[in-house]
This record gives C-alpha cells, structure tokens and sequence, in this order.
C-alpha cells in the first residue's frame, strides 16, 4: 500500500552557468535566455513547473543574469504599447511570462558545481521535498514527466529522478544509475549513482536528465559533500549516499522516460530542437515543412 506525503509546491530551476559553449552569443545575454522558436529556453522550464503544479518557483542566478528577472517581470511600457495597438494577442503573450508562478531569486555567487547550486535553494525550501529543474533539457508538455515524478514522490516519500536509456557508449555523458524494478512499469528503484563513468563501468545504460524531485535531507548530506568530479560539488554524490542508506531521507526511485526531451545545451542539439518545435506549430509549421523539404532535397 502506497503511503501519502505533503504536496509539493517549489520548484528550483539552477542558471548560473556562463553558456560558454554559445560564445559569443552568451558574452551579455544569459543562455538561458536564447530562444527556442519565439520564446527563451527558460520559459519552457517555468512552463512546465507550473503545469505540474509547482507554482513557487526560485532560479538560482549569477552575474549578467539580471534579463531572466526582467523576463518574468511586468513590462509595463511594452504592455501600454500593445495595448494602445489594439495588438492583443502579442499582449497576451507578454503578459503570460509574468503569470506564469510566484518566482523568487538568489545568486549563487561562486560557482561550485550543481550541488553548491541547489544548497543555495535551502533558506527558500525549508524543511519540504522539492523539484529541481534543469534548464538545458526541454521536455514536450505532451509528455508530463514532472507531473509523474512528483506524484511518484507523494506515494512512496523520498527522492525521485527522471532516467531515460541511452546507448551504452553514451552514459560517460550523464550521471548512470544502478536500478532495480519496482511494480510500476515505469519506476525503478535506484540503487546507486554514479557521475559520467567510462561505459566499461557503467553499472547500467540508464542516464540520469535533468528532473529531480528531491527530499530536503538532500540539505544536509550537500553540506558535508566534498567536491567530485571536475572539483565540483556534485548533485550525483549527494543522491548516491541516499540510496545507499533508507534511513537518512527515504528511498530514491527512477521514472524512465520515454518521451519528447529537447537538449538546448548542445549547439547542434538546439537547432535540432527549434527545427522540431518549428515543425509542430500550427501556425508556423505548414510553410517551415514545406520549406524545409525543398531545402533538404536542394542539398541532397
């Protein structure tokens, strides 16, 4: 019998890297603030917090980061304009960012890894499990991974991570979990993590993505977690001691995915991703299909 556990309500979205495999775009321009299509990445991510019900949500910031404040910010003087227009659709569109959720903001100052990133979330969280959120990885909102995790979370306590297969010459890419099967299809126990290995060790081809929904013990296990590898402070590390030991902050379990996952943290992956959203729009993709394929068969 599955037990209940408090609803979640935060959301913490790290961005403070410094986009550095976008320069020069991201010299003066946050990468998370590049467009896939006509919106930043970012507000995929708010998105989907808030669809899965996460309607306080904390972005954990650096320098140069002030235009995702703005962003989600009123515009006031835009607004005016469109309105003055009689241009209500694009109002609408401005004005969404800003009603997305509740969004606070904290800086994370020296960057120490994914691990330092979400330490800084503790004042905000406090003592509730929470959801963490990636911003490199976009996931389709046909496909609601998060909604699933969080719910996984409720029914069974602990910390719950989103898994997808790769192929095994890949998983030096991503965190690797070790798993065991549980009675729902989609959910594994984990058993153990480890952070890019060499796939010769790999325990598993299941790669960890960006989604976590974690318990707040996570806390207290960052705090004493030394710096891993690429002398961070690795997110990986602190999950791995509490799958080892039950008794600390609950079980960690897996939702495999299976669905529509973009990666905009990878330049030939980003474009790829805007050509596909591209394609599905009604209102866009008609005309881009029927370029597109001209342009391919050009090329061919």
């Amino acid at each position: 019998m599955t037990q209940s556990h408090p609803r979640i309500s935060k959301a913490v979205i790290p961005a403070a890297g410094l986009g550095t495999r976008f320069l020069p775009a991201t010299k003066a321009t946050p990468k998370e603030m590049l467009p896939v299509v006509d919106k930043p990445a970012i507000q995929y991510v708010v998105e989907e917090a808030a669809s899965a019900g996460l309607d306080d949500v904390l972005m954990i910031t650096g320098r140069n980061k002030r235009p995702l404040e703005d962003h989600f910010d009123r515009n006031y003087e835009l607004e005016s304009a469109l309105q003055k227009k009689g241009d209500a659709d694009r109002l609408a569109k401005v004005q969404e960012s800003s009603d997305l959720a509740t969004m606070h903001y904290v800086r994370q100052g020296d960057p120490k890894g994914l691990g330092h990133a979400v330490l800084c979330a503790a004042p905000h969280v406090g003592h509730e499990p929470f959801a963490v959120l990636l911003g490199d990885d976009l996931i389709d909102p046909r496909d609601p991974l998060l909604k699933r995790m969080v719910e996984i979370q409720e029914q069974r306590g602990g910390s719950v991570i989103a898994l997808m297969e790769v192929e095994p010459e890949q998983i030096h890419l991503y965190g690797c979990a070790a798993v065991e099967p549980t009675d729902d299809a989609d959910t594994v126990k984990v058993t153990g993590l480890v952070e890019k290995p060499d796939p010769t060790d790999a325990p598993s081809n299941y790669a960890v993505i960006g989604r976590y929904v974690l318990d707040p013990h996570i806390f207290d296990i960052l705090r004493k977690t030394e710096p891993g590898r690429g002398g961070e402070i690795q997110l990986t590390d602190a999950l791995q001691q509490l799958a080892e030991d039950e008794k600390v902050g609950g079980p960690v379990h897996g939702v495999v995915f299976k669905g529509r996952r973009y990666d905009t943290g990878d330049r030939g992956d980003y474009l790829r991703a805007i050509v596909r959203l591209a394609c599905e729009r009604e209102d866009l993709g008609p005309d881009f299909r029927t370029w597109l394929r001209s342009y391919v068969a050009e090329e061919m």
